[in-house]
């Protein structure tokens, strides 16, 4: 077990140079340093947050390896007009095993060459999920309006919204959220020398409990939505 010291210089300039420098010939050059100073660095970090993430879901996934917790570097071009081949930002995810990553509420933290971020949510909810999101709200809206208040510095809800609203006259706290296409809240950072310190687990464990009522909610949401396909 690595002990998480930080981020470095070296894996961020990683980051900028393989935006010009997109080509497999390039990153087989440099692949020793995405393994020592990327890689490395997120297996640690994954491996320290993992006893309180446990905490918050007992059935995380927590293996620190690459396609579990940590994302590719490569990127799938089969289907995108985008054919770089390699990624210019690493995250790392818990949630619990699904057939599809996209549909299911995560913790995440990512980095890029100067910025980092990190928060809760869906990458891409489906219109079930999102279907009994509403119907939630609409059913216990005290329930959520105090689940809200969790949502505060430094998180905001961040997405695309429906242009016209799915409820008339509405209550602006509830619609803002009820409106969405999907899910997310997220704190974004361009001071990115706080990745570089090896107090930045601290600081992901702390913000990741903040978003533990929005959590439960979410995974309340998930519980109906399986339980629906039985």
């Amino acid at each position: 077990m690595y002990k998480f010291n930080g981020f470095t210089q070296a894996g961020l300039n990683f980051l900028q140079d393989i935006r010009i420098n997109n080509s497999k010939p390039w990153f087989d050059e440099h692949r020793s340093i995405y393994d020592h100073e990327l890689i490395q660095p997120f297996r640690a970090l994954v491996e320290q947050l993992t006893p309180e993430m446990l905490k918050i879901d007992k059935e995380f996934e927590t293996r620190p390896a690459i396609g579990k917790t940590i994302s590719r570097i490569h990127r799938d071009t089969r289907f995108s007009k985008d054919k770089s081949l390699y990624r210019s930002r690493l995250w790392l995810t818990f949630k619990r095993p699904s057939r599809d990553w996209k549909e299911a509420p995560a913790y995440f933290f990512e980095i890029s060459p100067d910025t980092y971020r990190y928060g809760l949510g869906y990458y891409c909810a489906p219109k079930q999920t999102m279907d009994i999101f509403r119907e939630e709200i609409l059913n216990k809206p005290e329930v959520f309006l105090k689940v809200m208040r969790c949502v505060k510095k430094p998180f905001e809800l961040v997405g695309d919204s429906y242009k016209r609203p799915l409820v008339k006259e509405q209550d602006k706290k509830i619609a803002t959220w009820y409106n969405r296409k999907s899910i997310a809240v997220m704190a974004t950072n361009h001071h990115i020398e706080d990745i570089l310190d090896r107090d930045l687990p601290n600081k992901l464990t702390q913000g990741f409990k903040q978003l533990l009522p929005l959590y439960d909610f979410l995974m309340d949401v998930e519980f109906i939505k399986n339980i629906s396909k039985l």
